[in-house]
């Protein structure tokens, strides 16, 4: 019997492609962090939440959604994807899309502890790996007054996020305490996360560069 044929250099973990499932553009900065080479594409994913679908488990459907959705399409591929749901009391909060939402997601806010659950999952189909995991993010805004939020929203502008405030930017003048063990969780990629499974997909981080920077 002949031996099997060993896996070509384009076939190994190592040497495939690292695809972001997201249009989000802080994902991506977040992801340049690790200085390895990747493309985006944006999934097409419906983002409705199921009935009674808690807001942790919105968030790890979504990712793994998003994860699927383009390793289908790129079957070779290490495909990442992420998804962000901010909760308030059990419930969840979307992207206020407006100023005036966003004026009343930070009033219904203030003094009051809000979690952001951050999913990030990785998706090989061609080697069939699957993972994802949850980082749950605990932030107490401070007692904002209603003259702080109408500054902090017209200085930043944030009706594309979640929770309707850029942790990253001014948004951090809004809060009193983060309580994480994965830091970029808040931002909208768990960083630790995605590294342990990038690793378990055979990605190698932290590659000898030959000298260079």
């Amino acid at each position: 019997m002949n031996p099997a044929p060993s896996p070509s250099p384009s076939s190994s973990p190592a040497s495939r492609r690292l695809i972001l499932g997201s249009s989000s553009p802080y994902r991506r900065e977040l992801l340049q962090r690790l200085q390895i080479p990747f493309e985006v594409a944006a999934p097409d994913v419906d983002e409705t939440p199921l009935p009674g679908e808690s807001p942790h488990r919105l968030a790890e459907r979504l990712a793994l959604a998003k994860a699927r959705a383009v390793a289908s399409a790129h079957p070779e591929a290490v495909v990442i994807g992420s998804d962000q749901v901010a909760e308030l009391n059990g419930q969840p909060l979307g992207k206020p899309g407006s100023h005036e939402r966003a004026v009343a997601q930070l009033r219904q806010m203030r003094g009051q502890i809000v979690v952001f659950q951050t999913a990030v999952a990785v998706v090989c189909a061609a080697s069939g790996f699957e993972e994802s995991s949850l980082a749950a993010v605990k932030v107490r805004f401070r007692a904002l007054t209603d003259d702080e939020i109408e500054a902090y929203l017209r200085a930043e502008q944030p009706y594309d996020c979640a929770g309707s405030a850029k942790s990253e930017g001014l948004g951090i003048a809004l809060l009193e305490s983060i309580d994480s063990d994965d830091p970029t969780a808040l931002v909208g990629l768990p960083l630790i996360r995605t590294c342990n499974m990038l690793r378990a997909a055979g990605v190698k981080l932290l590659a000898a560069s030959g000298g260079k920077p």
